[in-house]
């Protein structure tokens, strides 16, 4: 019995992944290139391996003839019936080579074909297992980095997230595991290519059919997804169950649901928004929590003109025209937002911002002010807002505006009640 060929089998089965006969042919037929370059040309040699003892067996077809006159690839009659009893001119016989006969030469080169055989049996073990994940989320952890791509160890292969398809808010370090979604898997000459994103929209989509069970099943369908990788991103959703809410579903218990993506996004904000065949009605829920005065569409250059109160308009255009962008993309239109040049003065405009914000238990008269006068003209607008434009307005520090943001999230917790899944 072969014990040494045995342990080299059994460790490629456990530590690699590969199957016991995947190895065991890969070692037969560098056994067999290596035979061939050892022992010079000879009509047809073959080289066996006992699955049970792992003994080699290597054979050379030779024919019989009366008269030898090449010893390599001929047998006398007297010679070939020590092989077989009625061996006979003109037949071929099959003569056992000494595995030692390979010689040190063969064995090197058996060495080295083996290897040889066992990776490019790994890759295609690799690509058999992730040809079909195109579209799934797999989870690794960072291994280097080659320029701006990230190589990740997903355990029993590497796959690389391209700078592209990097996230700029986030950083990584080697070592740290993250989930991605798999782009494509491609097969090229150098072995297969694993492409993970964690920009690409269906990234977002895929996290949501793992979070949230009414998606998964098929009661609420996502319409739509518009993102801007590591800032915002709104999804459009639809129930068809008119007894399960579509937003409520994804948002949670207490938002628990959509607090966890947003978690595995690294804090990137998350829109929810009610689809509808109405355009009107779905642009209307996709630029919530803004107000709109008027809507008009053009079918013809697939336009919606939304006119909105001037303390509406950065909320309706979003930081950095983030808000009509990402409703452009998810609802297919292009969005015109246009300021409502209405009869009321601005002085009474602004006195009813201030009384607005001031009914809100925490926030003073005089905060109130200076969140107006600060361009925050409503609930909304400050829930948009991020900390630290908060802290710019003149005469709030760092713990005044996070208790007025408290404030303002209890205010309308109350106001819309918990968002039960």
């Amino acid at each position: 019995m072969n014990i040494e060929l045995q342990s080299v089998v059994e460790h490629m089965e456990k530590e690699r992944g590969i199957e016991r006969e995947t190895v065991i042919q890969a070692i037969e037929s560098a056994l067999l290139s290596a035979a061939k370059k050892s022992m010079g040309p000879m009509r047809e040699l073959k080289v066996a391996i006992d699955r049970k003892t792992f003994d080699i067996e290597a054979s050379v077809q030779t024919i019989v003839v009366e008269r030898v006159t090449s010893p390599a690839e001929q047998l006398s009659v007297r010679e070939a019936r020590r092989f077989k009893d009625d061996a006979q001119v003109g037949e071929f016989v099959d003569v056992p080579i000494p595995p030692q006969k390979l010689g040190r030469i063969a064995a090197q080169v058996a060495k080295q074909a083996i290897m040889q055989k066992i990776r490019q049996a790994e890759k295609e073990r690799v690509f058999d297992e992730y040809k079909d994940r195109a579209g799934d989320i797999v989870s690794g952890s960072v291994r280097r980095f080659d320029r701006n791509d990230v190589v990740i160890d997903l355990g029993r292969a590497e796959a690389i997230m391209p700078s592209r398809e990097r996230v700029p808010t986030e950083e990584y370090q080697p070592g740290d595991r993250i989930r991605a979604f798999v782009v494509r898997v491609d097969n090229e000459h150098g072995g297969p290519e694993i492409v993970l994103s964690r920009t690409h929209p269906e990234f977002v989509r895929r996290l949501f059919e793992l979070e949230v069970s009414e998606i998964a099943d098929g009661t609420v369908e996502i319409k739509g997804i518009a993102r801007e990788a590591g800032f915002r991103s709104k999804i459009a959703v639809v129930s068809r169950d008119e007894k399960v809410d579509p937003v409520g579903a994804c948002v949670g218990m207490k938002g628990i649901r959509v607090k966890n993506i947003v978690r595995e996004l690294s804090g990137e904000k998350i829109d929810i928004v009610r689809w509808n065949e109405d355009i009107k009605t779905f642009v209307t829920n996709s630029l919530a929590p803004a107000r709109l005065s008027a809507i008009d569409i053009d079918e013809d250059l697939h336009a919606v003109t939304v006119t909105v109160d001037p303390d509406q308009l950065s909320l309706a255009i979003g930081k950095k025209g983030q808000n009509a962008r990402l409703t452009n993309k998810l609802t297919g239109w292009k969005i015109n937002i246009e300021k409502d040049e209405g009869s009321k003065t601005f002085e009474e405009k602004f006195a009813e911002a201030v009384e607005a914000l001031a009914k809100i238990d925490g926030i003073t008269s005089e905060q109130a002010s200076a969140l107006v006068s600060g361009g925050f003209l409503s609930a909304e607008l400050v829930l948009a807002s991020e900390q630290e434009d908060l802290e710019d307005i003149e005469g709030f520090d760092s713990e005044t505006a996070q208790a007025i943001r408290a404030a303002v999230e209890a205010h309308y917790e109350q106001q819309n009640g918990d968002v039960d899944a």
